[in-house]
């Protein structure tokens, strides 16, 4: 499959995962038991979302939500509230569980910055899927392209919404939820191909990515 397959393809949409696999946590049991989960995984997706910000000059207070995904279920984090935090800390401060995501350099440092979260084991699938002699990072719709032949429907304006927000909508949580799953399911497929990708992943094709961070190694276990 080249570059230019990749952009003239027909391809089916990415289906997603359904909305009741789909965990919107609102007390501190709920999050213990979802890190529980989280913590007996080998590998889970990972990605966050923040409130955007529309003046110059102004500061995120972000990210507000954090999306981390089993193979069969997503849970969404909202660390604007009082609850969740330990359980957060415990799962991403995990040296054993590995965490995987795309673009996750700006991620990482607001959680730092936020929480004081030191984020561990980690691999940034834009970095380790790009071809050799690119430069930037490969996005999931790339990838999902890549991988699965399906196309990855991002809405700029769910992407772009309140994710302060109390009361998260059903295509905003399946919105969250795609992040981090689809992330983990690239990966199982990388793996799959014997950590093998073809040099014709083309950057370029995911201009409308929402991070733009450095290309950052990944962290070993």
């Amino acid at each position: 499959m080249n570059r230019g397959s990749l952009r003239a393809a027909a391809f089916p949409a990415y289906p997603g995962i359904a909305l009741a696999d789909v965990r919107l946590l609102d007390c501190e049991a709920a999050c213990s038991e979802a890190g529980e989960e989280l913590l007996a995984s080998d590998a889970i997706g990972f990605d966050s979302e923040s409130k955007p910000t529309f003046h110059k000059g102004e500061a995120s207070t972000g990210p507000h939500l954090v999306q981390l995904a089993t193979d069969t279920r997503v849970y969404l984090f909202p660390i604007s509230r009082s609850h969740g935090n330990d359980a957060l800390r415990a799962v991403l401060e995990s040296s054993r569980v590995l965490k995987v995501g795309f673009g996750l350099g700006n991620d990482r440092r607001a959680l730092q910055s936020k929480l004081r979260i030191e984020t561990r084991n980690v691999v940034d699938l834009g970095e380790v899927l790009r071809g050799p002699g690119h430069r930037g990072t490969v996005g999931a719709k790339v990838a999902v392209a890549h991988f699965f032949a399906q196309t990855l429907q991002k809405s700029k304006k769910i992407g772009t919404s309140n994710w302060a927000t109390a009361r998260l909508s059903e295509r905003q949580k399946l919105y969250a939820a795609d992040d981090a799953q689809v992330a983990l399911r690239i990966y199982r497929a990388w793996l799959q191909n014997g950590r093998a990708v073809a040099p014709m992943i083309d950057v370029a094709d995911d201009r409308d990515d929402r991070r733009r961070v450095p290309p950052q190694a990944p962290d070993s276990a």
